[in-house]
């Protein structure tokens, strides 16, 4: 069976262990003997931007699948400021999914910028990217979220810098009482 796949996109994605020794090898990111000239540490993302499809066949890719690719593009890890734009701006944001949570037991979430930074950081520093975020809230949101229904009262949970880098809770406002008798009669 012969199938025409000259009008087939192939889209491959994956991790490519150890791909980046490969490029260094081709390249010659090397300094040997008295003579030689010391090159400045390459990073990863500017190394694997100059991947060539021989590259690839070096990996072990067949030269046949490695002809069906015509572009050859590298992702960069996310930054800080592009894992806070994840939690807080897409219509399905973590935050905002987590505040509607909250909502539904008459409570308001609140995050200061300095801990969503520091859930940016906590991702960055485990190397889980965008896929990590959500375990972190809940480890961070998880015992609140579990005594919240108990609690009388809470306004709005605030979830700081301290919540986020040690085992501390999030803050919890507590509405006045006496505002609600007001309201009630």
């Amino acid at each position: 069976v012969q199938v025409d796949t000259s009008n087939i996109l192939f889209i491959c994605g994956g991790a490519f262990v150890n791909l980046d020794q490969i490029i260094k090898r081709r390249i010659g990111d090397r300094a040997i003997g008295f003579g030689s000239k010391i090159q400045d540490k390459i990073q990863d993302a500017d190394l694997l931007r100059q991947l060539e499809p021989e590259d690839l066949l070096k990996y072990g890719l067949i030269p046949e699948f490695v002809g069906r690719l015509p572009v050859l593009a590298t992702l960069e890890d996310l930054d800080e400021d592009a894992l806070v734009t994840i939690l807080t701006e897409p219509k399905n944001a973590l935050v905002k999914q987590y505040q509607r949570l909250f909502e539904l037991e008459d409570a308001k979430l609140s995050f200061t910028d300095e801990a969503l930074s520091a859930i940016a950081k906590r991702a960055i520093q485990r190397k889980t990217g965008a896929r990590g975020l959500r375990s972190i809230l809940e480890e961070i949101l998880l015992d609140t979220m579990f005594d919240l229904p108990g609690l009388d009262n809470v306004d709005e949970v605030v979830v700081n810098d301290d919540a986020v880098r040690s085992e501390a809770q999030p803050l919890m406002i507590y509405a006045d009482d006496s505002k609600e008798t007001a309201t009630a009669s």
